[in-house]
């Protein structure tokens, strides 16, 4: 483990355009009334209510450190669509002092524009390995959304570096999260960081992570325990009849 985070915290330091939808986010107004963001592990979930802002604020951290906005590593400068918010101009990141040797920016709604390009460039001549190598030999193409999505996890993620996923369990299986669970253990003991948006309660249990639970009240540290994702789940699980019942009757609707 080590104690020097590579993202030790962020803040908005100057005041957004008026103009800005970004103003009428929950997860910019908490930002901006407790000043300062802090990331005191190794692994945080970012959490929270569809519309809250997570994928809005985990887009402007990945681009603020030089990832390309629609995923990859600090090298990859495709653009399928510019639609990127602007926030990232406005965001002071508190770096470590230690320098990352790694990273990578992984987004569920563009993966797919990723394996793309990485084909691309595999069919770019250059000498030594070629460009797919790094990612298992196999182009992420021809393999099933989840086997491609681990397979970049496993081949391309080397340790020593910032790893910064948005919403990854909606690429993957039960089984697949675990396995990504575990992957995310020897990463961690290879001296690297994780921020993480989900809405998985499974991802979210991993032991030792902080979970900053966005809502319309704040930013706050909870215990996975406490969020709504697990409370919902956990009373879906235990009863699948009985709230199958109650949400399909009538009296549910009014």
């Amino acid at each position: 483990m080590f104690s020097d985070l590579f993202i030790k915290s962020i803040s908005i330091l100057d005041q957004l355009p008026a103009h800005s939808y970004l103003n009428d986010l929950a997860v910019i107004k908490s930002l901006q009334a407790m000043g300062r963001l802090n990331f005191t592990k190794q692994v945080t979930f970012l959490v929270g209510e569809n519309g809250i802002g997570k994928s809005t604020l985990i887009e402007a951290i990945a681009v603020s450190q030089g990832f390309n906005p629609e995923g990859g590593t600090v090298n990859f400068s495709f653009s399928t669509e510019d639609s990127h918010s602007e926030l990232y101009r406005y965001l002071h990141v508190s770096k470590g002092v230690s320098a990352r040797k790694d990273g990578f920016f992984l987004r569920a709604e563009s993966f797919y524009n990723v394996a793309s390009n990485i084909d691309q460039m595999d069919r770019i001549p250059a000498p030594g390995p070629s460009v797919i190598e790094s990612y298992g030999g196999v182009s992420l193409h021809k393999q099933s959304h989840g086997e491609s999505f681990m397979a970049l996890v496993t081949n391309r993620f080397g340790g020593n570096g910032l790893y910064i996923l948005d919403e990854p369990e909606a690429a993957l299986s039960p089984s697949r999260m675990l396995e990504l669970m575990c992957h995310i253990h020897e990463l961690e003991k290879k001296n690297s960081q994780f921020i993480i948006s989900t809405h998985s309660p499974i991802l979210m249990a991993y032991p030792g992570a902080e979970v900053l639970y966005l809502t319309e009240d704040g930013i706050q540290s909870v215990s996975y325990k406490e969020t709504e994702h697990y409370q919902i789940t956990k009373q879906f699980l235990n009863a699948p009849e009985q709230m199958c019942k109650y949400l399909f009757s009538d009296d549910s609707q009014e």
